[in-house]
């Protein structure tokens, strides 16, 4: 039993409390804004939950709050594959031994390396509430 506190005291202390899809900076995608973003609807607060804390917030020029959320992402994609065949053996009679070899290997490397941006801005209401939004991304 006090093996079974121990590990779930372990367990509680390794997977911080309150620990979400905002701590990923991956979950900033055009579904996500998508899915999560509704004009007249959305709270700054759901906007926090779902994306964690903007970039930029800034007031333009007609008093509206906005907010930027600017994330930048790369994938790196490394493969090697291949075979090699080797042979090793040895033998002889009366005492003496023979030592022969053969190899072969063919290996193939390759890698590649993608990127991505994507920046979202949000203008919000004297409620706090979405106003207008606004995503664009690319891939590179």
């Amino acid at each position: 039993m006090i093996r079974a506190i121990i590990l779930a005291a372990a367990l509680a202390a390794t997977v911080p409390a309150g620990a979400s899809a905002k701590d990923d900076p991956n979950t900033l995608t055009h579904g996500m804004v998508q899915m999560n973003l509704k004009v007249g609807t959305t709270t700054q607060a759901q906007i926090i939950e779902a994306f964690g804390g903007p970039n930029i917030t800034t007031i333009d020029g007609s008093g509206q709050e906005m907010w930027v959320y600017d994330r930048h992402a790369t994938v790196s994609y490394d493969k090697t594959s291949g075979f090699s065949i080797g042979l090793f053996g040895g033998g002889g009679g009366g005492g003496a031994a023979g030592l022969g070899g053969l190899g072969f290997s063919n290996k193939k490397s390759r890698s590649s390396q993608s990127s991505r941006a994507m920046t979202l801005v949000i203008k919000f209401d004297a409620n706090k509430v979405v106003s207008d939004f606004q995503s664009r991304s690319s891939s590179f």
